[in-house]
């Protein structure tokens, strides 16, 4: 799936093409342009996405620090395959790093307001790329063969 939607990635100059930014007529025309342009730029809205939220984890560093954490202790915790962890006169068995890891992670997690990056993601994802594909009219090949059906 992931080397077919790399296939369509539509070039930088076609799909900032401001030549072809307009004001829509209607919201027919809205509509019209925003289900054509979903689907032709589909593989730039993607990158659009994963840019925001690249952004949004710099900007939420705490967040980031988190995930990082988490999945760092998860991949170390594997590791043992089910040994216990030997520290010095400590011997922690793998229930107490799952225990360990959920109390240090929760409450750093709740800290990191995962909830509000997640909707700032989703508002600005739907903004911009409901937005390009609002003001962005259809190239002039596709209305040569709408008009020829």
């Amino acid at each position: 799936m992931l080397r077919s939607k790399v296939g369509t990635i539509r070039p930088v100059n076609e799909f900032l093409d401001f030549k072809r930014v307009s004001k829509p007529k209607s919201m027919h025309d809205v509509q019209k342009r925003v289900t054509y342009n979903l689907a032709y730029f589909s593989a730039n809205y993607l990158i659009v996405f994963a840019m925001l939220s690249v952004y949004s984890l710099l900007k939420n560093m705490l967040l980031l620090f988190v995930l990082v954490f988490v999945s760092a202790s998860l991949y170390g915790i594997n590791y043992l395959k089910g040994a216990d962890l030997n520290i010095g006169f400590v011997r922690l068995t793998t229930s107490q790093l799952y225990v360990g890891l959920l109390v240090i992670a929760f409450p750093l997690g709740f800290l990191a307001s995962p909830f509000s990056t997640i909707l700032w993601l989703l508002g600005a994802a739907c903004v911009t790329i409901i937005g390009h594909a609002a003001i962005m009219d259809k190239p002039i090949e596709s209305a040569f063969s709408e008009e020829a059906v």
